[in-house]
This record gives C-alpha cells, sequence and structure tokens, in this order.
C-alpha cells in the first residue's frame, strides 16, 4: 500500500516534533486568533469610549496593564511555559519605561503650543530611541540570567 504524502504546508515543526497540521486545526487557529484579536480590540474601544466622557477614568483603564495581561494570558494559554511567560514579563518591564516618556513629552510638547501631529511624532521618535535603549539592556540583562 502506498504512502499517502502531505503538502510541506501541513507540517509543524514545534521544539523538535514534526507534527501533521490538519485542516481543522488552522480553521481552529484562525478563530482563536480572531476572538483574541476582537476581545483585545474590545479593550481598546471600551478605553477610548470612556475617554471621551472622562479623561481620568479613560486613563485609568488605559494604565492598567490589560494589553500586557491579556499577552501573558494568551502566551501562557498557548505554551504552558511559565519560563517563557516570566521572560516575556521581564521583559516587558525592561520596556515600560521607556515608553513612559511618549507620556512625558506629548502633554508637555502641546501644553508648549506644538500641534498635536508634531508633539506626536516627537513623543514617538524619542520613544523609540528610548526603546532602542531599553531592548539593549533588556537583552543584555536577561542573557546574563
Amino acid at each position: 500500500m502506498r504512502e499517502k504524502y502531505t503538502n510541506i504546508n501541513d507540517l509543524n515543526i514545534n521544539r523538535g516534533k514534526l507534527e501533521l497540521v490538519t485542516t481543522n486545526s488552522r480553521i481552529m487557529s484562525w478563530l482563536d486568533l480572531m476572538v483574541k484579536g476582537v476581545f483585545s480590540g474590545a479593550v481598546v474601544v471600551i478605553a477610548s469610549e470612556i475617554a471621551k466622557k472622562s479623561a481620568v477614568f479613560g486613563a485609568l483603564i488605559t494604565s492598567i496593564p490589560l494589553i500586557s495581561v491579556l499577552s501573558l494570558t494568551w502566551l501562557y494559554e498557548d505554551t504552558k511555559d511559565t519560563a517563557q511567560v516570566a521572560d516575556f514579563a521581564e521583559s516587558i518591564l525592561w520596556l515600560v519605561l521607556p515608553s513612559t516618556l511618549l507620556f512625558i513629552l506629548l502633554p508637555y510638547l502641546l501644553r508648549q503650543g506644538w500641534s498635536f501631529e508634531n508633539s506626536m511624532i516627537a513623543g514617538i521618535t524619542a520613544t523609540i530611541l528610548a526603546y532602542g535603549v531599553g531592548i539593549f539592556l533588556a537583552s543584555n540583562y536577561i542573557t546574563l540570567n
């Protein structure tokens, strides 16, 4: 009896294991991604809608590290690898600090009379540069441990 050869796209190499990925599992993977995306996007929409009515409550929702918590949860659910989750959480910590630069610069520049667009560009540019420093520090710190 001849063996049925499968398309190379149907193979999944994960941590040294070779497994056949069925069409059903692909559909479930896409469905899983869509559910995660819709749920995560809904949080952003809710926060921005609340911010229209109350800057403080909108900021409260946004300041809670929901994206980080959701990402950590999705990573754990997908991998069940607590070491990977710990590394990811630690990397987030190293990059939260540079991200605050945007929230320092943006209101300052707006209050100095800069346009929203120019203030945002300056804040994002400074944040990207700070992220470069943060990534360098996180990479060196994590590889040392």
